[in-house]
Parts: structure tokens; sequence; C-alpha cells
């Protein structure tokens, strides 16, 4: 039995499209593979919405790179939505930062967020 391989990609997207494709993907606990700051990067998002006027997300970088080192086991990060490029949902493994207790300062106004 194979996995089922979910993809959408929204290169060139504009940042609406791109806050849907990440919106969307927290919905269906779907990856995100984007470009931010010249950095490929693997995430899981969990929480999006507005910060000071302005889209942003967390997610949790578990593979790709990063102007500072991404630790084994990944990374919480906190992205601005318009900084993201070459944006893609895919399926796979769903990764988190273990505990999830702490509470999250990315976001003020969240839209939506993973159900734990």
């Amino acid at each position: 039995m194979g996995l089922e391989q979910r993809t959408q990609t929204h290169e060139g997207a504009s940042v609406s499209d791109t806050y849907s494709v990440v919106r969307q993907a927290i919905l269906d606990k779907d990856q995100i593979v984007a470009t931010y700051r010249g950095h490929h990067r693997e995430m899981c998002p969990h929480v999006i919405g507005m910060k000071d006027g302005r889209r942003q997300a967390l997610f949790f970088q578990f593979a790709g790179s990063s102007s500072s080192d991404l630790p084994p086991g990944g990374e919480w990060r906190c992205i601005p939505i318009d900084g993201l490029s070459d944006v893609v949902s895919q399926s796979g493994q769903w990764y988190s930062g273990g505990d999830n207790t702490q509470l999250q300062t990315c976001v003020d106004l969240v839209d939506v967020e993973i159900a734990y």
C-alpha cells in the first residue's frame, strides 16, 4: 500500500495565495517546502495569522538549511508569509517541537492552528 502524494506548487504566487497554501496545509497537517531568505526549508506549519499587521506563521523546520544552524531534530521558526517563495505543500510525516505547552508569541491574531 503506497503513500498518497498530494502536492501543490505555488511558484511566483502572491502573498494571499501563499497564505492560503500554508493555511490549508495546517488544516490538512501537510508539510510546506519553501525558500526563505535564500534557504531551502522543509517545515510543518502549526499556527498562521497576524502579528503587528503582517501575515505570519509558526513552523517547525525539520530539514533544509538556514542562516543559523538547524539543530538535529529541527527547530521552531517564526516566518512572515511575504518572505516565502517557491511554496509547495505535500503530504508526509508530521513534525513538532515536543513540548507544546509553551505559549507561542509568533502570531497575535490566530486564524488557524493545529489541534493537538
